[in-house]
């Protein structure tokens, strides 16, 4: 049989993930690729890869797709990662640019707009030639990944979307699960949530192997890894889920 391909997320939050799978020597068996989210998402559905860590605002537009793992990219309260950034406060905000580089985080804009904020923006999609520090007073920036901790520092108002959609539904909040576009055998899911499950309970290790290497280094690092991101698929992250995609499908 051909080796799997996979493509993961190219962000801090993933870490323990790649840690798993080279520690455990599973990266051996596999084809591992490392993409932005929306770039995970098109790869998956395109068939250019067998699994992709994606934004869970993708699920609906596959045609079939098995989540394969226990775990996922979460958060139950902040999460530093996925923040509404202005140089205005929150009630004269006009305009949204939105991060082109996920869909999850976007559609968890909008889902808070409409159900929580109960706001109306123009929203203004990005591409990678934008410059998200360069906005206008009434303006703000729906931003991802590891750039938010040197990038906030720019902005006067901020608003984490994790939090915030855990003060509106009380749950946590799930931004990308392990999917795959086609059934797998058995004892490979198995083996492979084996390799997650050795990044995930290693997060000291993987701090120390990775935090010299990105934008988030050090005991920022360890900290964010410990404390923003959880890792774990449990019962309340799929109502959360379940939630969400419902909410996003009648925008």
């Amino acid at each position: 049989m051909d080796k799997i391909r996979i493509s993961a997320v190219k962000y801090a939050n993933t870490y323990p993930f790649i840690y798993g799978l080279e520690e455990s020597g599973f990266d051996k068996k596999i084809i591992l690729e490392t993409d932005h989210p929306a770039d995970c998402a098109a790869k998956l559905i395109a068939g250019k890869v067998d699994i992709g860590l994606i934004p869970v605002a993708i699920l609906p537009l596959l045609k079939e797709y098995y989540i394969i793992s226990d775990y996922c990219i979460g958060a139950n309260g902040n999460v530093r990662t996925v923040m509404l950034l202005s140089n205005c406060q929150f009630e004269k905000i006009e305009t949204v640019y939105l991060d082109y580089r996920s869909r999850s985080s976007v559609n968890l804009t909008k889902v808070l707009a409409k159900n929580s904020w109960k706001r109306e923006f123009i929203w203004v999609n990005t591409s990678k030639e934008f410059d998200f520090r360069n906005i206008g007073l009434n303006e703000a920036v729906v931003l991802i990944g590891d750039q938010c901790f040197e990038y906030e520092k720019s902005f006067r108002y901020r608003i984490d979307l994790a939090a915030a959609w855990k003060e509106f539904s009380g749950l946590p909040f799930v931004f990308a699960c392990w999917t795959a576009n086609k059934k797998l055998p058995d004892n490979f899911i198995k083996e492979f949530n084996k390799a997650l499950f050795l990044g995930v309970n290693n997060i000291d290790a993987v701090a120390d192997k990775f935090g010299k290497t990105g934008i988030i280094k050090g005991s920022d690092l360890k900290n964010y890894l410990n404390n923003n991101i959880d890792y774990i698929l449990n019962d309340d992250k799929k109502k959360a889920l379940k939630m969400f995609l419902e909410l996003m499908i009648k925008l």
